[in-house]
């Protein structure tokens, strides 16, 4: 197929509704495309069944009652592109350079089928060659024993991975002798861990299904749940027909949160849907810190007022620092308190005070957001304020209320939990070390960030990713490009070609993996999975489609063959991981929470991990309660003439997985290439509507960041921002602006000005 070009698009108007029949008919045609009938019918009907697998999609918990298609448009594309008919191996490589594969789209080269055999691209070569598993593994594992340190080696890993895999594969990179363990969450969620952690006492979220249904209030902040987590509506939907009302707080107006047409009713299939968002506040860019900070203030003025809003009895008895936090809030006088927030917020002070009375006419609130909370440099301080909003008013620990951080990959939550972690706790290593009967390094390794600023220095020889893309979903593309390319081998454990592969290391291995749709067998007897949802919920997941290549390994078996190699001798007998069972029993001895692991696994429907701060108000923090923190206030510094940019999702694509060239919702098509600005910005700045742009990214380091030719829409943005699709705009944001404490890439806070694009024949 060819690579079509994505600089061209057709505008039209934004969607006023999500889902409906466009949605499965979208649905229809891309599981038509890859798999047909035959292959594509059997999967998705196995897709979140109780006894089929887990969408390799979003990781949205799954309801007790399940419909027989119980999947939405996004999580059918998913599935579509594992069950796809096409094939990668030796043919393609013969025929395709690594250099001119390096040219084409992402969208080109994830069309191209699954992977089905292992290529090797040796020092100088030009194109990738067949090489066998043994000789493969051996190459690896020479390369690893090479290394002058342990901590000379990466091991990256993508949130699909599964519990069982993330378990043997931080076992392994541990006894080898290193935490370097940079993941996706790196990227993502690790601002919602980092708060969580210190406020809570648990980085996860503390809400079920249940509580979302059952909450008087809802506010849905950073997040657009009808491309991102398209499931999530139906849940809305069911909570807006019990009662709850529903706030958005978001610098775009999205599709999914003005109304769900859902395709399991004949009200969504025929007719409006369901309206879901009583309130939208279109909030600047970053601006959330200060939204929650007034409305907290807010609610402590009406307090001393003697007005009965706060949770008294649950501050008093189970939370710490109240008083500081008060007396600190208060203390700025009104007239300079409201001036700054309604500047660094972009909202009203009457609008903010509607969402009050909202909030004081609601007993039980939960906060739902995602990466438009998680990716700015005050981020951690965002998310702490967001949890002194709910202690005031005891929304933790009760039905009904709480955190909710709806994170991306299906299993990005559960890899953390089975050890993935560059920072883990010393009671983790402890229980590991025991079980096994070796002492796991105690020292700190790399996250991405700082994975990329090793690779940069020439400090890494080997560079293990288990699955994902990561060049395409790191920040600072350019960087990470030249980073990459100083490693001594790179390998990929992948089921889809991406750009990971086309700009390698020194030399380069592509493992190809079954993929969660894939039966995975050992000998007769068939094996499978388990994962966490977003919620806390672990499931056990069974493949179904049968592998294109029997070249194909799971990702436990790679991770075992490996471990087989360099530890022949023990302690860790990695030929019983073949039984994944014993990776369970394993499991059950180390991570808290997973006692009795295989034998609740079997259970229909999985079980709930334990949750301290939801199940019984305890907090295991460092004072035992939960923690009031005191966050100050931050705005971005934007000089005139420049915008804040956001980079964002598409509707036809996952995180860097892109399906198709249309954004639907927003009225895109056939290009990828556009930046979304507000029309009154536009003009100030002299954009006209479907002008072409160069958006340069500005940052103190002085080096020039420019992601060239792109489309200027004119789109009802929130005044001072603008949004353009990632990975593209990646190479926008500098690898060091980070967020405080987490290090995560502030990939929602970008300085940019415009340039006039050179016109293209």
């Amino acid at each position: 197929m060819p690579d079509p070009a994505q600089d061209a698009p057709e505008v039209g108007s934004p969607k006023e509704s999500a889902a409906g029949i466009p949605a499965v008919l979208s649905s229809v045609r891309h599981v038509g495309e890859q798999a047909g009938v035959m292959r594509g019918l059997p999967a998705m009907l196995a897709v979140n069944q109780k006894r089929g697998f887990d969408c390799p999609g979003c990781a949205w918990p799954d309801p007790d009652k399940r419909h027989t298609a119980e999947f939405c448009e996004n999580g059918a594309k998913a599935v579509a592109e594992e069950a796809t008919r096409r094939e990668v191996g030796a043919e393609f490589f013969a025929r395709n350079p690594v250099g001119e594969l390096a040219e084409r789209s992402g969208y080109w080269l994830g069309q191209q089928g699954r992977l089905i055999e292992p290529v090797y691209l040796p020092e100088g070569g030009t194109h990738y060659e067949p090489i066998s598993w043994e000789a493969a593994l051996d190459l690896i594992a020479e390369e690893l024993r090479g290394l002058r340190s342990p901590d000379g080696a990466e091991f990256y890993t993508s949130g699909r991975t599964s519990n069982e895999a993330a378990f043997a594969y931080q076992l392994f990179a541990r006894q080898l002798g290193t935490n370097n363990m940079p993941d996706c969450s790196n990227l993502c969620h690790e601002s919602s861990g980092s708060a969580l952690t210190e406020t809570l006492g648990v980085g996860k979220g503390s809400v079920s299904l249940e509580d979302v249904y059952e909450a008087d209030l809802i506010i849905v902040a950073g997040q657009n749940p009808g491309t991102n987590h398209p499931r999530m509506l139906s849940a809305l939907e069911k909570a807006k027909r019990s009662g709850t009302r529903i706030v958005t707080v978001n610098p775009l107006p999205e599709a999914g949160m003005k109304a769900f047409r859902n395709p399991q009713n004949a009200r969504g299939l025929v007719g409006r849907g369901t309206e879901l968002t009583d309130l939208f506040m279109q909030v600047g860019l970053g601006g959330d810190l200060a939204l929650f900070s007034a409305v907290n203030r807010l609610l402590l003025e009406a307090d001393r007022r003697g007005e009965d809003v706060l949770d008294h009895e649950f501050v008093r008895e189970f939370t710490h620092g109240f008083e500081e936090f008060s007396q600190t809030l208060l203390k700025e006088p009104e007239d300079e308190f409201w001036e700054r927030t309604e500047r660094e917020s972009g909202l009203s002070r009457s609008l903010i005070e509607q969402l009050v009375t909202m909030v004081t006419g609601s007993r039980n609130i939960v906060v739902c957001w995602a990466m438009g909370l998680t990716q700015h440099k005050h981020s951690v301080p965002t998310i702490r304020e967001v949890v002194n909003f709910l202690l005031l008013r005891g929304n933790v620990g009760r039905p009904g209320a709480g955190v909710c951080p709806v994170r991306g990959h299906s299993n990005v939550q559960g890899d953390r939990t089975m050890g993935i972690f560059e920072r883990p706790d010393e009671s983790f290593l402890d229980a590991l070390g025991a079980e096994f009967g070796f002492e796991p390094p105690r020292e700190h390794g790399h996250d991405t960030v700082n994975a990329i600023r090793a690779m940069g220095r020439g400090e890494v020889g080997v560079f293990f990713a288990m699955g994902g893309n990561f060049v395409s979903a790191s920040p600072d593309t350019e960087v990470t490009e030249e980073a990459m390319r100083r490693v001594g081998l790179t390998v990929h454990v992948s089921t889809k070609l991406n750009r990971s592969h086309v700009v390698t290391g020194t030399r380069a291995l592509i493992l190809p993996a079954l993929a969660r749709s894939d039966r995975d067998v050992h000998g007769d007897r068939a094996r499978w999975i388990t994962v966490e949802d977003s919620m806390g919920a672990v499931h056990a997941s069974h493949g179904v489609l049968a592998p294109l290549s029997e070249h194909m390994w799971s990702e436990v078996d790679i991770v075992r063959a490996l471990g087989r190699r360099m530890f022949p001798d023990g302690p860790v007998d990695w030929d019983a991981m073949a039984d994944y069972d014993r990776i369970r029993d394993h499991v059950s001895r180390v991570v808290p929470g997973f006692e009795d692991f295989n034998a609740r696994a079997r259970r229909r429907g999985g079980f709930e991990l334990p949750h301290a701060p939801r199940d019984d108000r305890r907090f295991p923090t460092a004072t035992g309660l939960a923690n009031f923190t005191v966050n100050g206030s931050y705005a971005p510094e934007v000089p005139e003439g420049r915008l804040l940019l956001q980079t964002l999702r598409s509707h036809d694509q996952y995180n860097t997985t892109v399906y198709g060239l249309d954004d639907r919702y927003r009225g895109i098509r056939n290009g990828r290439r556009v930046v979304l600005v507000n029309p009154e910005d536009a003009r100030e700045l002299g954009l006209a509507d479907g002008a072409y742009t160069d958006i340069v990214g500005e940052w103190s380091d002085g080096r020039e960041r420019r992601a060239p030719h792109f489309r200027v829409v004119h789109y009802p943005t929130a005044r001072g921002s603008a949004a353009a699709y990632y990975p593209e705009t990646n190479v926008l944001v500098p690898l060091d602006s980070t967020a405080d404490v987490s290090n995560t890439p502030t990939s929602k806070s970008v300085v940019v000005r415009f340039e006039p694009s050179p016109v293209r024949n």
